[in-house]
């Protein structure tokens, strides 16, 4: 699509200078003056793997110290798929300790991050991650950032050829610029030598309009929430191996308060295509939003809004004729769940796998659970085993043979890991962001704040009977949707600190957002406004109804997914 440059947003043309995103990043880290970077490199930055931050609840004693804020850097790593090596955990455990803050924070898109990095350690903490055989290039920005990939392999023979095509598809769309290793790594790329590149096959010299993003799940678990992303491929398996995947596109989680242009999709099914297509069909899609995805307004630039433009039936048509074929009418499919299943199960490998819950994917050390010294003595141990992250902030620790399960146990015993797991169905069924005081975009409490909530919520269903009945809670501190909270059976979208606009209606399983119920509520309207729906829920239900599809069925939730489902008007 042509687009008048002069209307162009600013970003376009810092990436258009940015000769391949090298910018003025290397002038920037010797600045001393300050903590931050130049503007411009505060964007070329994201595409590197990192966002500034500061502690926001320190501003204002520094700005009545006439101090600049306190800032520091979040680093994000790319863990493709999912699986990282009990080495790469150490590493990560090593660096928040010696660069950052001393906790490890696990992202809802199967990455690590590192949050509290000083300017002067930014090049030192990511050249030791690149060491690891990790990198953050592409964690954020607009480019195709982490592929996540369903990591439970207990629950398909075919997990292992899944996760093949997800790293091929990360591989294919990792951007090719030299700058990346020459800003962090001395241009020493640790699996072979950097070629110097005069354009970019993929995404040419202003790479996307927006971030994408790309999801694979394997059913029944959509433990990703494959319709949430810009390209979601659904496994499909025909006689116990993987014969190929549905594609979705145009789904995203994020909206803008106030703006009735900007709401949540999910993604649209396109089709199936045999397994030796898929990085073709992912790369095909992507360069239809290259060419086609609004440059000038950024709130307006994700796949989804390319799609509800130029309509879903243009992009059909033109993802075909890219592909030189048509893509095969879509495959059955059933999902049931979009959470974790937690505990010890053994693989059809013959190993064994246990999903531990870690609330708000935040992993630290407490007097009563030792999570991080826990999981570093089990990564010390874990011969021919990984550490897995899931989509929903938790881990698995995986591939534990028979015979080293046992000292396995012992240890997270011995460091409360087990008892860190006695939690009700809800908190394992959360997700919240990092939000406040760390992330500059958040009106209010996210990650330190749900848990209490929860906890709250959780004496309701307790008060009608109902104690371990599982329910999809999502948090979010502004309506960007990192935490995904639009498929929330009930959802959380911070609109000031103590208030958050309340979401119901989202299914169980993730194929249904919520909507909008009430705006702008405290903690007590919030449970207030829960109390007689959860007695209605325990009085009314059918069997294994979920309280999301109760919802919809009662009419107590109405919904067309127009404007009016997520903004009020």
């Amino acid at each position: 699509m042509n687009q008048d440059k002069s209307k162009l947003s600013e970003v376009e043309h810092i990436k258009e200078r940015s000769r391949f995103l090298e910018g003025t990043i290397q002038d920037s880290l010797k600045d001393e003056v300050t903590g931050n970077l130049y503007a411009q490199d505060q964007q070329l930055i994201k595409f590197h793997g990192s966002y500034v931050q500061s502690d926001r609840e320190l501003d204002k004693e520094r700005k009545a110290q006439k101090l600049e804020p306190l800032y520091s850097f979040m680093i994000r790593v790319r863990v493709p798929g999912g699986v990282a090596s009990p080495a790469q955990w150490i590493t990560m455990d090593n660096l928040a300790d010696k660069y950052g803050m001393p906790t490890l924070k696990l992202t809802t898109r199967q990455a690590f991050e590192l949050h509290g990095i000083l300017k002067h350690n930014l090049k030192p903490t990511i050249k030791e991650i690149n060491e690891s055989l990790m990198d953050s290039i592409a964690a954020c920005g607009d480019v195709n950032r982490n592929v996540m990939c369903t990591v439970n392999p207990y629950t398909s023979n075919i997990h292992d050829d899944v996760q093949r095509v997800a790293l091929a598809v990360s591989e294919h769309l990792t951007p090719k610029t030299k700058a990346y290793y020459k800003i962090w790594v001395n241009d020493e790329q640790v699996a072979g030598p950097v070629e110097d590149i005069t354009e970019e096959p993929i995404y040419g010299k202003t790479y996307l309009p927006r971030k994408f993003k790309i999801t694979f799940a394997i059913p029944p678990y959509n433990d990703t929430d494959v319709y949430a992303h810009d390209i979601g491929l659904i496994a499909i398996e025909e006689n116990g191996k993987l014969a190929g995947f549905n594609f979705t596109a145009g789904g995203g989680m994020g909206m803008t308060f106030g703006d009735e242009n900007t709401f949540p999709r999910l993604g649209n099914l396109l089709g199936y295509a045999p397994v030796d297509k898929a990085v073709d069909v992912c790369e095909k899609l992507l360069t239809i939003q290259r060419d086609y995805g609004n440059r000038e307004n950024r709130k307006l630039s994700r796949f989804k809004y390319t799609i509800e433009r130029e309509g879903l039936d243009f992009v059909k048509t033109e993802l075909n004729k890219r592909l030189g074929y048509d893509l095969e009418p879509a495959k059955p499919y059933t999902f049931t769940t979009n959470g974790d299943s937690y505990g010890w199960v053994k693989g059809a490998n013959g190993n064994w796998f246990n999903t531990l819950y870690i609330e708000g994917g935040r992993v630290k050390d407490t007097e009563q659970f030792q999570l991080r010294k826990g999981l570093r003595a089990i990564a010390e141990i874990l011969e021919g085993g990984d550490f897995r992250l899931t989509g929903n902030q938790n881990i698995v620790i995986g591939n534990v043979s028979e015979a080293l399960k046992p000292k396995v146990q012992e240890l997270l015993v011995q460091h409360g890991l087990e008892a860190h797991q006695d939690v009700t169905p809800l908190h394992q069924h959360s997700i919240a962001c990092v939000a406040l005081n760390l992330c500059p975009l958040a009106n209010a409490e996210g990650e330190r704040y749900l848990p209490s909530l929860i906890t709250k919520i959780h004496a309701i269903l307790e008060k009608y009977g109902i104690p371990d009945q599982p329910i999809t809670i999502r948090m979010t501190g502004c309506p960007n949707g990192c935490g995904r909270p639009y498929l929330g059976e009930i959802g959380f979208v911070g609109r000031a600190p103590g208030k958050y606009n309340f979401y119901l209606g989202a299914s169980f399983n993730g194929d249904r957002m919520n909507v909008l119920h009430k705006e702008a509520l405290s903690e007590e309207e919030i449970l207030a406004e829960l109390d007689p729906l959860i007695a209605q829920y325990a009085a009314e239900r059918t069997p294994n109804e979920h309280f999301g599809d109760f919802l919809v069925r009662k009419e107590i939730i109405k919904h067309n997914y127009s404007k009016a489902d997520f903004h009020l008007v």
